[in-house]
């Protein structure tokens, strides 16, 4: 038969080892606990992420909207530009043309002038001997 002190070690084994239990359960809960809290940052973490691209995103769809108006509007100033640039070259072409005819008609006429200058200057050097006999002839000097 059993008697009250074996009946009060085993109650004693069985308290220690619920003892034991309850600190392994105190610590795997505290483990638990950490890797929640873990978790969660790691979650907060990777949405705070999420949001930010969400945001560049956004900024990004913005800033090509933009771009493309801008782009657009460069476009068409340019395309009025070179209108206008073919308009006024249109307009001042046969002015342009004009001048460019009076400015070879003179380079002609210097041309001219610089060989009837070099004509008198030949005929006055050749002539000069015959001249100056002439000119004392009819002079009366001798």
């Amino acid at each position: 038969m059993t008697t009250n002190a074996d009946i009060v070690r085993a109650l004693g084994k069985v308290e220690g080892r619920l003892a034991g239990i309850e600190e392994n359960v105190s610590r795997l809960r505290d483990e638990v606990s950490d890797e929640k809290d873990n978790a969660h940052e790691s979650r907060s973490v990777i949405h705070r992420r999420l949001d930010e691209q969400g945001k560049q995103i956004g900024h990004f769809e913005t800033t090509v909207a933009i771009s493309g108006a801008v782009d657009a509007q460069i476009k068409e100033e340019i395309k009025a530009l070179k209108e206008t640039v073919d308009r006024n070259h249109a307009a001042t072409q046969p002015a342009l043309e004009e001048w460019k005819r009076l400015k070879t008609l003179g380079y002609g006429i210097s041309g001219l002038i610089a060989i009837a200058g070099l004509t008198i200057g030949s005929v006055v050097a050749y002539m000069s001997d015959s001249a100056i006999t002439w000119a004392r002839h009819w002079l009366k000097i001798d």
